[in-house]
């Protein structure tokens, strides 16, 4: 995946509650029917209802809060920063409220436009205070707005600490105490009662299924329903999920797979459509152009919005949000010394099973042709006075010293794939299998070492949310390097800090086993990531593409049609160009290899040399394969997901080497006329570039090792089998089992490493 951490001021709020899914309810007190949601913390209750119409201005909105709650914010589209928000607090016996906005991490300010009603339904009393509310003018804002016909996120903010002046509108107020997410249909929020609503009247009475008061689950509204028991429940649908259900359920297995996230393309029901490609009914998730749009779209639901880093929530994890780069595994990435158990080391049986459900392509656009390629003919230049000799990477996986090739792609027909596409496909087929979504796994439940099922917050999947296993049945999590962790923590298996963590929330406390059953394991150690440097250029022969600035919403439109066509073109592949690796053998006597990354555009220029934007590019400069460098990932105390440590050149010597692999890419620029470095520019040296670097900018989002695989519960969390360590029947499959940085990106070697898993984990015996 691409560096992204420049970009995290885009990112929305992290909320510190389970995700949610607005639903159907009936307010008892009035009769009006509202989409929306009780967040289970605070219980605050969030609805809105929209007039029967494809284009509306305006909605009817409800917060239903604890007397305890002193103001109460609602941000329609998810993000405190560019959307438009709406605040609210008791006063006496009134609501007082008022429209605010905010362009930067400070106290957002009075937004002129909407119009805002109190609807005598509204009240204050000795336990609660309501607020029905009419909304003029709201559905449109500066930066943002509300499609009555498509989906959205809204953001709430609670506080316990009063306003300084109940009785202004404009009253100044501290930062929010907690605040969370919910997802909307907004089709499900529209009402042909509306204008009844708006004259104090039910209307015609809504159906009896609708239940009275919000929902919390993100799911079924019905009533609870009586558990179905599974061979094989598996946590996750990212590529290790995808891979494994698959696997599970052609042997025959009776497999549930939960995801925590909606569809992501078109073809697993996705709808969020670029507008230029609606009538071919492509989403971002199936355009491979449409890869940048990811970190700077004003709705960015697929983001995982219980960590600080970007984590794919929706079906296919990250291979449906990563630049999708595709490396097949070499014999140095699974190889004993860097922690892999002996047995792993013949990968190639099962990446030939991966390469044969899905091959690698360096010319994904379907007409055979490679588009907007000058910033890999310009760095090959650069290379090849270095002595560099340019091949087809993932004919030569073993390759990586001095090397260089066009990038290449898990994308078919000109689309993304992944996973998604292949694995997930056979498997939904399978009436064995059966998928769910929009479910969250908070823990699994254990008896001692004896997984008995899993905890999720859909009472249609059994009681309390609870879903058991058939006898001998077995447990797989694959929710990721963050949500791997959180669900271990909560069941009571991981270091003693982050158990007790857990013991002190208030909601995860009650269903924590107890002490004397915890299993102490690294979970959350020994974590890697490739720490990665952004050099920026400019040279004469560049087409930057507009940086990637208008393609969601008016690419050109020759790249346009030629995409709609044929597959064909700019579109059909996602910004990195070329890719090139060195070895360096450090003072340490371990080999490291860097890795380079090279696209058009930049995701940020910071230069006192004047430049021309339409002529940038970068070079992504990463240290991979024997890092030694080492993090740690843990939750807060609201159980979000974080890097407790810094994983990046916490060791001298990779910093050493780093910036050696910095100083050689740069050390043949003379022989490329015209090629200027603007970014570190000529004011600064790489050592000084480097050392001003944020530690956390340098993220490339490739976590590995927080649940490694190993020989030993001392020193890590799974045996060679995948099995978590103490257990009888819970195994991880995910990146956070791979016990060190691969060569390369790591998507591949995690596909492989998922092949290898399911074979292990159907060979064991006593399984069901």
């Amino acid at each position: 995946m691409k560096t992204t951490s420049l970009l995290l001021s885009l990112l929305p709020l992290i909320g510190s509650v389970y995700s949610q899914v607005a639903a159907p309810y009936v307010d008892s007190g009035n009769g009006f029917v509202f989409d929306g949601i009780t967040d289970p913390v605070h219980e605050v209750s969030y609805g809105i209802v929209l007039p029967q119409a494809s284009t509306s201005s305006e909605f009817i909105g409800e917060i239903v809060a604890p007397i305890d709650a002193k103001w109460i914010g609602l941000a329609l589209g998810g993000a405190m920063i560019g959307d438009l928000l709406l605040v609210a607090w008791p006063n006496g016996n009134k609501i007082v409220s008022s429209a605010r906005y905010a362009t930067g991490y400070t106290l957002p300010t009075a937004y002129a436009g909407p119009t805002i009603t109190t609807l005598p339904s509204s009240l204050v009393n000795s336990t609660h205070w309501k607020f029905v509310f009419r909304c003029q003018n709201c559905t449109s804002w500066n930066g943002g707005s509300i499609d009555p016909t498509g989906t959205g996120v809204f953001a709430w903010a609670f506080s316990d600490v009063a306003v300084d002046d109940p009785s202004d509108p404009n009253s100044s107020f501290a930062e929010h105490t907690d605040f969370g997410f919910f997802g909307i249909n907004f089709p499900d929020a529209q009402n042909s009662n509306y204008q009844s609503y708006l004259q104090g009247n039910a209307g015609t009475p809504p159906p009896t299924s609708i239940p009275s008061g919000p929902t919390s689950t993100t799911t079924s509204t019905g009533p609870t329903a009586s558990a179905t028991p599974f061979d094989y429940i598996v946590v996750g649908a990212g590529p290790g999920g995808l891979i494994m259900a698959d696997r599970l359920s052609e042997a025959g297995k009776k497999v549930l797979l939960l995801e925590r996230g909606g569809p992501s393309t078109a073809q697993t029901g996705g709808t969020y459509d670029a507008p230029w490609a609606k009538s071919a009914n492509l989403t971002k998730f199936d355009v491979p152009g449409l890869f940048e749009t990811l970190f700077t779209d004003t709705n960015p639901f697929w983001w995982c919005k219980d960590t600080n880093f970007f984590a794919g929530c929706l079906l296919g994890g990250g291979t449906s949000v990563n630049g999708a780069l595709y490396w097949y595994p070499n014999t140095q990435d699974f190889s004993p010394a860097i922690g892999w158990p002996g047995s792993w080391a013949n990968h190639q049986p099962f990446t030939n099973k991966l390469k044969q459900r899905l091959p690698s392509t360096d010319h994904p656009s379907q007409d055979g042709q490679r588009y907007l390629e000058q910033s890999a003919s310009v760095v090959s230049q650069l290379l090849q006075a270095q002595g560099y000799s340019q091949i087809t990477i993932n004919d030569n996986p073993d390759s990586k010293d001095h090397v260089f090739g066009f990038s290449a792609f898990d994308f078919l027909n000109g689309q993304r794939a992944g996973p998604v596409a292949t694995y997930f496909q056979t498997a939904i087929a399978r009436k064995n299998l059966v998928y769910k979504d929009h479910v969250y796994v908070s823990q699994v439940i254990r008896n001692g070492s004896t997984i008995l099922g899993v905890r999720t917050n859909d009472t249609s999947l059994g009681p309390n949310g609870i879903v058991p296993l058939n006898p001998n049945g077995r447990v797989i999590l694959s929710a990721g390097s963050f949500g791997t962790p959180r669900i271990l923590f909560q069941s009571g298996i991981g270091p003693t800090d982050m158990i007790q963590a857990v013991q002190s929330n208030p909601t995860a406390a009650a269903n924590l086993p107890p002490q004397n059953q915890w299993i102490n394991l690294p979970v959350g150690q020994n974590v890697s990531d490739n720490p990665s440097i952004n050099l920026v250029f400019t040279h004469p022969s560049i087409d930057a593409y507009d940086n990637w600035a208008n393609v969601w919403s008016n690419p050109r439109e020759a790249d346009v049609q030629q995409y709609l066509q044929s597959r064909s073109g700019v579109l059909a592949s996602a910004s990195p160009k070329l890719n090139f690796w060195r070895a360096y053998s450090g003072s340490d006597g371990i080999t490291r290899y860097a890795q380079g990354t090279v696209r058009p555009g930049a995701a940020s220029v910071n230069t006192s040399v004047a430049y021309n934007a339409s002529q940038i590019f970068t070079i992504t400069v990463y240290l991979s394969h024997g890092i030694q460098s080492r993090g740690r990932i843990g939750v807060d105390a609201a159980l979000n997901a974080k890097a407790l440590v810094n994983p990046w050149l916490t060791n001298a010597v990779d910093k050493t080497v780093l910036l050696q692999a910095l100083h050689d890419v740069v050390s043949t620029m003379k022989n490329v006329q015209g090629l200027t470095m603007i970014t570190p520019d000529n004011t600064m040296t790489l050592e000084q570039y480097v050392d001003a670097y944020d530690p956390a900018t340098m993220c490339s989002n490739h976590w590995v090792g927080a649940a490694k695989i190993g020989s030993s519960a001392s020193t890590a969390v799974v045996d060679e089998n995948a099995k978590v360590f103490n257990t009888d029947n819970l195994f991880i499959v995910d990146a956070s089992i791979i016990p060190a940085l691969p060569v390369g990106n790591p998507q591949g070697v995690l596909m492989s490493a998922a092949e290898q898993a399911a074979s292990k984990i159907l060979a064991l015996a006593g399984g069901p």
